[in-house]
């Protein structure tokens, strides 16, 4: 059992703050009821968090705030899709409000989904995946899909310095080759917006 926690949690540290997950990303470690033991066991001793029954995360804590933080919804939302091995894409509304470009306060995340339509509440937050034709689903990393949705949502008129700023706080600078790789078939205007979004930064 403590071989089997172990390994969890070590997967579990890799991923890093806000990732979530169901028992079944754990399946190559043990059977499903000695790894449910070891999910209990670390929720007991609060370095996970249960966020509804069978989900869990590594949550994210604010120093500014002083306070655990609510769930990462797109790392939930990609949780369902491994789960049930559904193929996903952020709605452009809920991407401008991921990465900070809505001041609206969301009622609802909404992803589409090749799967079916499903509904699910989330410590208060509603999640809805909408069973949809997908139509960005050749980007290999989340991303990618999640800047280009949001750009799209935002339309080539309302872009801005400021605008890439934003996104460029949600993005880690280390992802960015592999976003330009991957986004290299997007329409004109959204992957040159896309370059100015993960160019280097220069330091003075």
């Amino acid at each position: 059992m403590q071989a089997i926690e172990d390994k969890i949690i070590s997967r579990i540290y890799g991923k890093g703050r806000g990732w979530a997950f169901f028992k079944n990303d754990f399946i190559d470690f043990g059977n499903a009821a000695a790894i449910d033991k070891a999910l209990s066991r670390l929720v007991q001793s609060r370095r996970i968090r249960r966020t509804m029954r069978g989900l869990y995360d590594h949550p994210r804590f604010s120093d500014l705030l002083q306070k655990t933080l609510s769930p990462d919804i797109d790392q939930v939302a990609y949780a369902f899709a491994r789960k049930f091995s559904w193929r996903i894409e952020v709605s452009g509304a809920s991407a401008l409000n991921l990465l900070g470009l809505s001041t609206q306060i969301p009622a609802q995340y909404v992803y589409l989904s090749d799967g079916p339509s499903k509904s699910y509440d989330v410590m208060g937050v509603t999640l809805n995946f909408k069973k949809s034709s997908l139509k960005n689903i050749g980007f290999k990393h989340h991303e990618s899909t999640l800047i280009v949705q949001a750009l799209k949502a935002l339309g080539k008129e309302h872009l801005s310095e400021s605008v890439f700023a934003k996104i460029r706080e949600q993005i880690d600078p280390r992802n960015y080759t592999r976003i330009l790789r991957d986004t290299q078939g997007s329409t004109g205007w959204v992957y040159e917006a896309i370059k100015q979004i993960c160019k280097p930064v220069e330091v003075s």
